[in-house]
């Protein structure tokens, strides 16, 4: 297991990310802060979600891993504690691919922060971690030799985590059945859509003054036209005219730079508030900044917002059909600063 986090200072949503070396089973929760307490609290949700039990954790070096919290809890449940070299990232090699083609390829490279971001991303990490667990195949190397200056690799043939947990030995028959019954429940292109509104709900929360353009193709549209794809390549006449895509920079200052946190957490405690009454509370907080003229771009940035959660991303993300009943931890939705 490693910590999918930068060294840097700040209050940012982090993610702890688990993976298991024999079958490439990823698991990732969201912590609200860097703090061993919450590092344990995640751990033990990662287990539950696990298809097998934990015998071993093996973390990088950083100081939320390497203290007197992790260590007796591991004692505790009798899990051999183990870490990496120092200054050899390469000995945790197996979390940190799964850092860049899982992490940062669903969540990207922004920086979130706010219990409101880690609510959103706990429903992200909840639809991808079966959505990779279960549909992406993956390879695994089994083999590399070195002749001279020539280094020969060997793969097995790919397969999903969830394939390489059912073929091994180890795993009892009871959890096979469980992992194949639970596949066949879900649905892969209906958790591209859940993994998709959450991304959109993200990217809404990092630039608010977007406005929300048309959706792009559905997932049922372009599988439908996949037969005839080919003939759109050969005749540029059947081509869809380009759309030129809409201007996301600014032209002026961000009127609500530095506390629209602040207004969507009052839209979080109160969903039908008015763009009216929030405007009243801003002017009397920030009584020589803001005026009847920011009214129309408040209105904007709330009906987006609402929008957005339509769908109950995050006040419900617990209650959707496609969740996992143990996906979504409930320590990353209740712990940590509620302040933007």
């Amino acid at each position: 297991m490693a910590h999918c986090g930068d060294s840097m200072w700040g209050s940012f949503v982090y993610s702890l990310v688990a993976t298991d070396v024999c079958t490439g089973w990823t698991e990732a929760v969201p912590l609200l802060a860097r703090e061993q307490n919450l590092v344990v609290a995640g751990l033990e949700a990662i287990a539950r979600q696990l298809p097998f039990p934990v015998l071993g954790i093996d973390p990088d070096n950083d100081s939320v891993f390497i203290n007197d919290t992790l260590t007796p809890y591991c004692a505790d449940r009798g899990i051999e504690f183990t870490r990496s070299r120092a200054y050899r990232k390469n000995d945790q090699a197996w979390v940190e691919q799964k850092n860049g083609a899982v992490i940062r390829r669903f969540l990207g490279h922004e920086r979130y922060s706010g219990r409101l971001a880690g609510q959103t991303i706990a429903n992200l990490h909840g639809a991808m971690r079966l959505y990779v667990n279960y549909f992406q195949p993956s390879f695994k190397l089994m083999e590399k030799t070195r002749n001279g200056s020539a280094v020969i690799k060997r793969y097995s043939p790919p397969a999903t985590p969830c394939d390489r947990v059912i073929r091994h030995q180890a795993v009892s028959a009871e959890a096979k059945m469980g992992l194949a019954e639970r596949r066949a429940t879900l649905d892969p292109v209906a958790l591209l859509h859940t993994i998709r509104e959450a991304q959109s709900a993200l990217a809404a929360i990092v630039s608010p003054e977007l406005r929300p353009t048309p959706r792009g193709e559905s997932l049922e549209r372009f599988l439908a036209k996949l037969p005839d794809r080919w003939r759109e390549e050969h005749d540029p006449a059947d081509r869809e005219p380009r759309v030129k895509p809409p201007r996301h920079w600014r032209t002026r200052k961000d009127p609500f730079e530095g506390v629209w946190c602040e207004v969507l957490e009052w839209l979080q405690a109160d969903p039908d508030a008015s763009a009216m009454a929030l405007l009243g509370r801003l002017q009397a907080d920030h009584p020589d900044r803001f005026s009847r003229a920011n009214l129309r771009t408040l209105q904007r940035r709330v009906q987006q917002w609402r929008g957005i959660m339509a769908n109950k991303l995050v006040y419900a993300a617990s209650e959707t059909a496609l969740s996992d009943p143990t996906g979504t931890p409930e320590m990353a939705l209740t712990v940590g600063d509620p302040k933007c």
